[in-house]
C-alpha cells in the first residue's frame, strides 16, 4: 500500500522507516519547508503527523484528491468540526486519534468502565496525570484530554483534575486515579518506545483503505 506522509518530524520519520515492515511504501512526503508538491503523489492513504495548525488545510487538499487520511497530530481540536464537514462533503475516510497505541485504547476502555461505576459514588474524586518528554509542546496531552472526555461521556460529571509533567525523554505515561475516603484505584499506561504510535498509525491506514466516514481507534479495535 502506498502512503502519503504529511510531516517529517520525529513521528513522520518513524512511519517512513517502519512502513516496509507493514507491506507499505512511502509515495511522497509533504514538509513545511519543502512545499506541497508531494500532495500530487499517487497514494492510497495519507498519514498526517504534521502540526495542529496545518491539519485543516491538509484535510482540504486531501478532500480535493478524495484521499483518505489518518490524523495523529494534536492541537487542532478547534478545527475538528470544520474538518468533519469537509471530509463528509468529499466522501473521504478519516481516522483521527491523539494516540495510536493499541494498549492505550484498551486502557481507555477500562478507565471508561471505572468512570461509569464511580459516577454514582459522590465522594469519589478523579484525576489524570500525564508525563512526556521535555520537547512536547502541548500540555495537557491530547491523550489526557481524550481520557477526560471519555470519562465524562460515561457519566462522571464531577471535575477531573488534569496535570502534566514535561521532562527528559519520556515517550508518554498516563495515569488515571479514583480516590475515595478510604481507598484509591489507579490505572496506568506507559509507552517504552514511541515507535508503537507509528506502528499503530500504519495499521490504521491499512484498515482505513476503502472506507468512508469519520472513525476513531475504537472502531479499529472493534469496541
Amino acid at each position: 500500500m502506498r502512503l502519503l506522509l504529511l510531516g517529517h518530524g520525529r513521528m513522520g520519520q518513524l512511519v517512513e522507516s517502519l512502513a516496509p515492515a507493514h507491506g507499505c511504501q512511502i509515495a511522497g512526503i509533504v514538509t513545511s519547508g519543502g512545499g506541497t508538491d508531494a500532495f500530487g503523489a499517487e497514494a492510497d492513504v495519507a498519514i498526517d503527523f504534521s502540526i495542529g495548525p496545518a491539519v485543516r488545510a491538509n484535510v482540504v487538499r486531501l478532500a480535493d484528491r478524495k484521499l483518505n487520511v489518518v490524523i495523529g497530530t494534536t492541537g487542532w481540536a478547534e478545527d475538528e468540526a470544520a474538518c468533519r464537514e469537509i471530509a463528509a462533503k468529499a466522501g473521504i475516510g478519516v481516522i483521527a486519534s491523539p494516540n495510536f497505541a493499541l494498549g492505550m485504547h484498551v486502557f481507555r476502555a477500562a478507565v471508561e468502565h471505572a468512570a461509569r461505576l464511580f459516577a454514582a459514588q459522590g465522594d469519589v474524586g478523579a484525576w489524570i496525570h500525564e508525563l512526556h518528554h521535555a520537547a512536547k509542546k502541548d500540555a495537557p496531552s491530547g491523550t489526557a484530554l481524550m481520557l477526560q472526555r471519555a470519562m465524562a461521556a460515561r457519566g462522571y460529571s464531577r471535575p477531573i483534575d488534569v496535570s502534566s509533567t514535561r521532562a527528559g525523554a519520556m515517550p508518554g505515561t498516563h495515569v488515571v486515579g479514583f480516590d475515595g475516603p478510604a481507598e484509591s484505584v489507579t490505572f496506568s499506561h506507559e509507552v517504552r518506545d514511541r515507535a508503537v504510535f507509528a506502528h499503530g498509525a500504519i495499521e490504521a491506514a491499512k484498515w482505513l483503505k476503502g472506507r468512508r466516514g469519520w472513525f476513531a481507534m475504537a472502531d479499529l479495535v472493534g469496541e
